[in-house]
């Protein structure tokens, strides 16, 4: 082992016999250490990420006009929709959306959720109706707002208001505050 290391540092040495230090003052100093980067956001980009992941294509769940919508987020406790389903917390506000397309519809509801989440309002009400009149495709709005909930990292749990706060025809959301 020792003749190994032996002959390496031979090795070496005669490698580099013929190498001079170099002068002081043709040094390049070290390039100085770079910060890693961070992403900075401002609040239309944030309202853009927002609308951009309610557009994406997501879990579908098909409802009828009668059917209760409910969701609760993995990790949310049962007793948080239990106490939503009572209506134990206060709805601090309201968006209708009658009478609106699928896709206005949609935009609406993501403008509506990014103004909530940046007021810091913890429950919702959204009116889309129970889709009596919408034929054979079903309830349409109901449908696109269950679906668009469900695909919001925000909303913590929904389910169908009280029958005397609009029952089937209007969902309580629960929103999950900003970090």
């Amino acid at each position: 082992m020792q003749d190994d290391e032996a002959s390496d540092a031979a090795l070496f040495r005669a490698a580099v016999k013929d190498a001079r230090p170099l002068k002081p003052g043709r040094r390049v100093a070290p390039a100085p250490a770079r910060r890693a980067a961070r992403a900075h956001f401002t609040r239309a980009e944030r309202q853009a990420v927002l609308a951009e992941s309610l557009s994406q294509p997501g879990p579908y769940v098909e409802t009828q006009p009668g059917d209760e919508l409910v969701y609760r987020r993995e990790g949310v406790n049962a007793l948080v929709l239990r106490r939503l389903r009572r209506g134990d917390f206060r709805v601090e506000a309201a968006l209708d959306l009658h009478g609106m397309t699928e896709a206005a519809a949609a935009a609406a509801l993501a403008q509506f959720l990014a103004g909530s989440l940046s007021r810091g309002l913890r429950c919702v009400r959204v009116i889309h109706g129970k889709g009596m009149r919408s034929g054979p495709r079903g309830p349409v709005l109901k449908q696109a707002v269950n679906t668009l909930l469900r695909r919001s990292q925000h909303v913590l749990a929904f389910s169908s208001a009280r029958a005397r706060d609009g029952g089937t025809g209007a969902t309580l959301v629960l929103l999950g505050r900003l970090r």
